[in-house]
């Protein structure tokens, strides 16, 4: 069996969901939580290998993904040097106890981190699902500030825990559990490119309109017990939201002058994804705070909360039972993952690689515009959306996922996004070679063509 990292095109053998995908889907729907995994006729396939950006399934049809597995698969499923790294460790060492008799590994992964990391951010709290880190970033905030009050952004995805879930914003995820949701945070307008025609002002007026409301709520009493502004510097799940250049710094200069700390969620943005380290590089802007997952444990569960020392120290040295912890933090299977992609990215040049991609990926996308409905294209690096409209302009996410049932069919995995899933995302691994895109944007074109 081929397990390695060529690159492939699609090849479709058994229209999909195949009979075993359609099986397992049968046997899962009797035995997890129904509101976990979406189940139709026509969806989802299930996983069998994967390897650089190809993916099998359990019917034996191949796919190019255009996901990167939400993000995750940065320099490719099963990179080599990920496996290798897993393998070494699996004969040595799985499990630690991470905040009492830790592995080495854990150092190493916290001074690499360091060293990537923008600015003086070089102290990690580490945890296992990107969501941890936002939460251990709002904790440490409030420890650092003596504020309990978070600002956030309408758009925001920040996880789902309690703590993240207060700070994101999409009520569907939201409204059931409203009740429990701490009263801390308050969401201010994200500015939304999408909305540069009202009243006639440019992105840049709207990045500006959005920093006097928030300035002006911090100098309130409401906003004088606000510790930290949380912040994307580009919204993924509401739809690769990219607001204009001067928005970043903007955020920077009004939390520095109003006493607040600023937190950057680049949980999808980070490490590589924008043709830089991190999304908030593309601006010269250094958070105080700093999230990372995703990509960081190459397919394992692993996240890190980036702080300067003089913001982390708030924290107190240990006196024998940590305040913030998790029973794997730190975990050496993760750890030695996390340090194999960090070295990948590095030696290889990704993020310098992606940049250039980046701008092909963008042109290529291009050919998306004539289309009917497509209403937007934007992003930078490989992290772009297709924005799908009715004839009247609305959101139109019906042919969205329209579009991304016929890809699949085709041997092309894509998602749909955005507040009104009318976005199709493309977060694909780095190793997507040209002649991959190609086949998957050309499939991609066909679709939105036959489900107009």
């Amino acid at each position: 069996m081929d397990t390695s990292a060529e690159p492939l095109l699609p090849d479709v053998r058994v229209t999909p969901p195949g009979p075993r995908s359609r099986a397992l889907a049968a046997r899962l729907r009797r035995v997890e939580s129904p509101d976990t995994t979406y189940v139709a006729n026509d969806f989802p396939v299930f996983w069998e290998r994967a390897a650089g950006a190809n993916v099998w399934d359990a019917d034996g049809n191949r796919y190019v993904d255009l996901t990167a597995a939400f993000g995750v698969a940065c320099p490719g499923h099963a990179h080599p040097p990920v496996v290798a790294a897993l393998r070494r460790q699996a004969g040595f060492l799985v499990h630690a106890m991470g905040d009492v008799h830790p592995s080495e590994l854990k150092v190493q992964l916290a001074e690499m981190l360091a060293a990537i990391a923008p600015g003086a951010l070089g102290v990690s709290l580490f945890g296992n699902a990107g969501f941890e880190a936002v939460e251990a970033a709002m904790k440490t905030s409030a420890i650092a500030t003596g504020r309990p009050g978070v600002v956030a952004f309408e758009g925001a995805y920040h996880g789902l825990g309690f703590g993240a879930l207060a700070a994101t914003w999409r009520d569907d995820f939201r409204a059931p559990f409203r009740a429990q949701l701490g009263p801390h945070v308050t969401h201010l307008p994200f500015p939304d490119p999408r909305r540069r025609t009202l009243g006639g002002r440019d992105a840049a007026d709207e990045a500006a309109r959005a920093l006097q409301e928030l300035d002006a709520f911090l100098a309130s009493t409401e906003g004088r017990r606000v510790g930290a502004v949380l912040v994307e510097p580009i919204q993924g799940r509401a739809g690769i939201v990219v607001p204009d250049p001067s928005f970043l710094p903007g955020l920077r200069e009004v939390c520095t002058r109003r006493g607040a700390l600023l937190i950057c969620d680049e949980i999808l943005t980070g490490l590589g994804r924008t043709g830089r380290w991190f999304a908030c590089d593309h601006a010269g802007v250094v958070p105080d705070l700093l999230c990372v997952g995703k990509a960081l444990g190459g397919g394992l569960p692993l996240s890190a909360c980036i702080g300067t020392p003089e913001v982390m120290a708030a924290w107190g040295p240990s006196r024998g039972e940590a305040r913030h912890t998790t029973t794997h933090l730190g975990n050496p299977l993760a750890c030695a993952a996390g340090l194999a992609v960090l070295a990948t990215l590095r030696d290889e040049g990704w993020p310098d690689r992606v940049a250039a991609a980046g701008a092909d990926f963008g042109a290529a996308l291009a050919g998306l515009a004539a289309a009917s409905g497509v209403g937007d294209i934007r992003g930078g690096g490989l992290l772009w959306g297709v924005e799908l409209v009715t004839p009247a302009g609305a959101p139109d996410a019906a042919r969205a996922f329209a579009v991304v049932r016929a890809a699949l069919r085709s041997g092309i995995l894509l998602l749909a996004d955005g507040t009104e899933r009318n976005v199709l995302a493309f977060t694909p691994p780095f190793v997507l070679a040209p002649a991959q895109r190609d086949a998957a944007l050309e499939v991609v074109r066909q679709a939105l063509h036959t489900t107009v």
